[in-house]
């Protein structure tokens, strides 16, 4: 069985029949204009946009409104509000930071600033990620840019004055940083998991300054006989985003960290329940679905686990409804359709389909390339944005249907946006507007 129920079934049963009256969980957005992608994965937090109608089809010759050429390399989704997209990107080598602003329009680049200079910065080690793979955040009159440890900026969107400059929070992220910042109220939330020490911090998006900071409680076991560290803390890192959700009335950030997922309070930093589990490096970033939360487990072996989110303390034995584990991704997030289902694709590309109340199965297909980018839906269809530049088109439903075979040059590592009728697509070396 690919489906584990949990031990608490009358239980589950109740909290479905609650949930899809209505009442159990609901997600926290930050404020945003009437048409935008304020943030990674989207003003939902699941990739989905409501009542919107991309292109179907496109390549360089069709439906390409503009191109526009961004220098560098960065795997940050395109944050976009009042017709300004920002972004970030750094050089190869990591020493140099910048963020670019253009005109949603016609592509024209309104600013582009170097934020950050980094004499020695840490090797990669691999090619998978980059320093600019945490998205921004934007509200009205402010987007923030983050790099992980290397350092967090809040812009004046009509301005573009540099308002403030965060760089004293520490943390190898040996590999890259890849956690994008999440607002809730005037709190900017950054995730620091990394070799040497595991966190989450909230900076005043007025001041900068250091509002809370919260260690994880993670209980490590990956130490050797003589108890020194296994692999100099490569199990202990993570490069997952949080999500926001309200349930029973208060407020909760749900992150995922290697071999545990916490549920804090955002306004204080507080840990308010977790789930531990065997996995680490956790990139895809969690979900919300008909009242319960996803996380996923990650390497060595994801797993899909849907979780209710009203409890306190250790909830694993307790809160969780279902797992998944058959060919669940390990980098791109799941996205929620009408809150009826799950579709995700995993790194190899294998794409599925899931009851997003009973954690069944109900499609699995494969599709062409490797995938990091996670997929968006609207229209009724789901995009998957390949790392050799396929983009296929399946259908947003319970029958398994490819409606689109799309490609661009440079390949995707970058989630794409969604605003209107309109997709944006960020390539290794371009962003497109893509318009019927």
């Amino acid at each position: 069985m690919h489906v584990t129920r949990s031990c608490f079934l009358g239980r589950s049963l109740f909290l479905t029949l609650s949930l899809v009256a209505g009442f159990a969980v609901t997600a926290v957005t930050p404020a945003i204009a009437a048409d935008g992608w304020p943030q990674f994965r989207g003003p939902s937090q699941v990739g989905y946009v409501d009542e919107a109608n991309p292109p179907l089809t496109w390549s360089e010759q069709e439906n390409v409104t503009w191109k526009t050429p961004i220098s560098g390399l960065g795997w940050s989704t395109p944050i976009i509000q009042d017709q300004q997209i920002w972004l970030t990107t750094a050089t190869p080598d990591g020493k140099e930071m910048f963020v670019y602003c253009l005109d949603a329009d016609n592509g024209e680049v309104l600013f582009r600033e170097r934020l950050f200079y980094n004499e020695e910065p840490e090797p990669l080690g691999n090619a998978v990620n980059g320093y600019a793979s945490p998205s921004g955040a934007i509200e009205p009159g402010r987007f923030y840019a983050h790099f992980g440890s290397y350092g967090t900026a809040a812009i004046n969107t009509e301005t573009f004055e540099v308002l403030w400059k965060h760089t004293e929070l520490e943390c190898r992220h040996f590999r890259g940083p890849g956690s994008s910042v999440v607002l809730v109220d005037d709190k900017l939330i950054l995730t620091m998991d990394g070799i040497d020490v595991q966190y989450l911090a909230a900076l005043d998006t007025a001041t900068g300054e250091i509002a809370w900071r919260t260690d994880r409680s993670t209980e490590w076991d990956d130490y050797d006989g003589d108890g020194n560290v296994i692999a100099d803390g490569d199990f202990r890192k993570g490069y997952g985003t949080p999500i926001v959700y309200e349930v029973e009335g208060q407020t909760q950030l749900l992150s995922v960290g290697s071999m545990a997922a916490f549920a804090y309070d955002p306004q204080t930093g507080e840990e308010i329940w977790t789930v531990t589990f065997d996995g680490y490096n956790a990139a895809s970033s969690p979900v919300i679905a008909n009242g319960l939360v996803m996380i996923n487990t990650s390497t060595p072996r994801s797993i899909l686990m849907a979780i209710d989110p009203a409890g306190t303390g250790d909830i694993t034995a307790t809160n969780v409804v279902w797992e998944y584990s058959r060919g669940v991704p390990t980098k791109p997030t799941p996205v929620v359709v009408d809150d009826e289902l799950i579709i995700f694709v995993n790194d190899g590309g294998i794409a599925t389909c899931l009851d997003a109340v009973t954690g069944e199965e109900i499609w699995k297909e494969r599709l062409e390339g490797s995938y990091s980018a996670s997929p968006v839906a609207a229209g009724g269809k789901v995009y998957f944005l390949g790392e050799r530049g396929e983009a296929p088109v399946l259908a947003a439903s319970r029958e398994f249907e490819r409606l689109a075979e799309n490609s661009l040059p440079d390949g995707f590592m970058a989630s794409p946006a969604i605003v209107g009728d309109t997709l944006y697509l960020r390539t290794r070396s371009h962003l497109y507007r893509i318009d019927d």
